[in-house]
């Protein structure tokens, strides 16, 4: 028998769990690191669907576990505006006019949304001298009428930020059409996508909301609400983009048509719940937010 001795090499990726654990973060914290871009990922080659980490992040961050995790730190409004010095209700109103631009959200048990903010961002924007009239003093006329006027960009920054989380993970143009429509009711989607083979391609690749409570849930409503865009404009602003992204997809590899029209799949991401979304929310009241 030789003396050659075998050495296992080491796989080139590994689970997320892994990873977390590897670099001394909370799952929720690595999770957040990934959608800032903090840690890189890559498609699960296996076929699972997933992500996975490289190694050679997994070494580019080995040791930096406190810097990273203080990165994402998150706050809610109370911690917010401490932070920041001001008081809580400035604090909101200065949210609900989009000048600063959620990370997070979890319902409370009164199905209010707790909006979530990163303190790093938040010091950033507390030690910019071109914020201090937005911070001190008496709030301008023309932002205390937006207020008036029910003005809340809470829900629509967080739309767009996510949104980007999405694009930046998707695996190809099709995948990107997906996520865009993920951000629109299955009625304006049939509006802008006529054909019905594509339609059901991205259909079946629109991302589902983040998890908060079983499915039916109204903690999974919610979660619905908040996933799909409200504004006039924001809806043709997604409406645009998916038309524009369906047109790249197209361009690279058109949707096969083996499958008849009528033989095709109903939309995917519990589209029902879509539908009965209205009903829902009339026998519901819409929840507060905070």
């Amino acid at each position: 028998m030789s003396g050659t001795t075998l050495v296992q090499n080491r796989p080139n990726t590994c689970a997320p769990s892994r990873a977390a654990r590897e670099l001394g973060l909370r799952r929720g914290e690595f999770d957040l690191a990934v959608h800032l871009g903090r840690i890189r990922t890559v498609p699960d080659e296996g076929g699972g669907g997933g992500r996975r980490v490289p190694r050679t992040e997994i070494d580019r961050l080995r040791g930096r576990s406190e810097s990273l995790s203080e990165s994402v730190r998150v706050v809610g409004t109370t911690e917010a505006a401490a932070l920041m010095g001001i008081p809580s209700g400035r604090f909101t109103r200065v949210a609900k006019l989009g000048l600063v631009t959620p990370v997070r959200w979890y319902p409370n048990r009164y199905r209010a949304v707790v909006w979530l903010y990163l303190a790093e961002e938040l010091r950033r924007f507390a030690a910019d001298e071109t914020n201090t009239w937005l911070l001190t003093g008496r709030t301008p006329a023309e932002l205390s009428d937006r207020l008036r006027a029910g003005a809340d960009q809470r829900a629509r920054n967080w739309r767009g930020r996510h949104c980007g989380f999405l694009l930046r993970q998707a695996d190809g143009p099709w995948e990107r059409a997906g996520v865009v429509a993920g951000f629109l009711d299955p009625g304006e989607i049939d509006e802008v996508l006529t054909d019905p083979h594509e339609r059901a391609r991205v259909t079946a690749l629109r991302p589902a909301p983040p998890a908060h409570g079983a499915p039916g849930s109204a903690a999974a409503r919610l979660a619905e609400e908040l996933m799909t865009a409200a504004d006039p404009d924001e809806i043709d602003w997604f409406r645009h983009d998916l038309a524009r992204e369906v047109a790249q997809a197209r361009a690279h590899r058109p949707v096969p048509r083996t499958t008849a029209p009528s033989q095709l799949a109903a939309p995917g991401r519990a589209a029902l719940a879509r539908g009965l979304r209205g009903w829902l929310l009339r026998r519901n009241p819409k929840p507060a937010a905070h």
